[in-house]
């Protein structure tokens, strides 16, 4: 089989080349064209020399994900499905909003932490997505966006001294936090970070890249030790017993050592504060008491609460909080000056909301303890 160049980040296309007996400044050529300029024919990529161009036609492709379903909401949401291969799909969702456009990437094939609210987990796990699945979804929302450079243009209002100025960018923010749990594919998703941050890929800044991760702790040190982006926690709960039934994952590791983990994680964050997410579900997380007790647990580790609506899905045994409830509880916390900020659910119309990622559920939990147990083991 041909090599996908999608699956490489700078270090990898240059080790690559090099053993084709090309020198490095060959790799950067290639990836401008297939990360900015959104080129996927060797042919058209006139600045590589005809030579190497036949050789890459020989020995390589791009290979990428397939669009099943290209969908779009009332609100201006997108949606794409895509075929990964075997019978299985993901979802990536484009969100517009008035100053940023955010694009949530999925890293997984299902998901095998099982947390008792995601439609998701509810669908069991398939597989890691390769590096190459991960950025061809920023790939392929670009390319429908119309967001890829045209070859030749200036990029100065892109990247100047080091900053990120997003203006004319449609896609401006990627947060993984699509189906699969980011930090259970670490070494795949920490190369297509690598390309989200390049210069002569898609040029993001760390700040407006965010991994989300439910609190597999290992690899949380080893993100903030090798490519530390913007973090978010999935929290929802706000202690141990609550938190076991909601997350399973904290059985493994429990509040305590989470917390020690965010703070030692913001020691490289490229952001001063970690983002806790926090699902509102009807009479059983959104008491004022739980409010309170989430102010106990967070005091000590700088942070925003996102409160979250509830999404239902078919047999999910949950409800959404009222919306009087949710403002009371973040008006304790904001009194207690934890910034806190209610997420506006976009794209219901299109199953597009959080947490409701993959259409249609097919409850495939026999994993349970022992799927949660194995991921919590062999994390990095």
């Amino acid at each position: 089989m041909k090599q996908n160049l999608l699956e490489f980040d700078a270090a990898g296309l240059t080790a690559w080349f090099a053993g084709m007996g090309e020198k490095p400044f060959r790799a950067k050529q290639v990836l401008r064209w297939l990360h900015q300029f959104g080129e996927d024919d060797f042919e058209r990529m006139t600045d590589v020399a005809k030579s190497l161009r036949t050789r890459l036609a020989e020995h390589a492709e791009v290979r990428l994900p397939q669009v099943m379903l290209d969908s779009a909401a009332a609100d201006g949401t997108r949606k794409w499905l895509l075929d990964v291969g075997n019978g299985n799909a993901v979802e990536c969702v484009f969100i517009p909003e008035e100053n940023r456009g955010t694009l949530c990437i999925s890293t997984q094939a299902g998901c095998a932490l099982d947390c008792a609210f995601c439609s998701t987990g509810k669908q069991g796990f398939n597989r890691n997505l390769t590096t190459g699945e991960i950025i061809g979804q920023l790939w392929w929302a670009k390319k429908a966006l119309g967001d890829f450079r045209a070859h030749g243009s200036s990029d100065t209002n892109r990247r100047i001294a080091g900053t990120d100025f997003s203006g004319d960018r449609i896609i401006s923010n990627v947060v993984l936090m699509g189906m699969g749990e980011p930090l259970a594919n670490l070494d795949n998703v920490v190369t297509a970070l690598h390309l989200m941050l390049d210069d002569n890929a898609y040029g993001l800044s760390r700040r407006r890249v965010t991994v989300s991760t439910s609190g597999i702790l290992p690899a949380m040190d080893r993100l903030r030790d090798e490519c530390p982006v913007a973090l978010a926690v999935s929290l929802h709960a706000p202690n141990d017993a609550l938190r076991d039934r909601l997350v399973p994952i904290n059985r493994k590791y429990p509040l305590a050592e989470l917390m020690a983990a965010c703070r030692r994680y913001l020691e490289k964050s490229p952001r001063d504060f970690i983002t806790f997410e926090y699902v509102m579900l009807d009479g059983v997380n959104d008491s004022e008491e739980h409010a309170r007790e989430l102010i106990r647990l967070v005091r000590d580790v700088p942070c925003k609460l996102n409160l979250i609506p509830f999404n239902p899905f078919p047999a999910s045994g949950f409800k959404r909080s009222p919306a009087q409830r949710v403002r009371r509880f973040a008006e304790i916390l904001m009194q207690a000056h934890i910034i806190t900020t209610t997420r506006k659910t976009r794209g219901e119309d299109i199953d597009a909301a959080c947490g409701q990622l993959a259409g249609q559920v097919r409850d495939r939990t026999q994993r349970r303890e022992k799927r949660i147990t194995t991921i919590a083991e062999a994390a990095p």
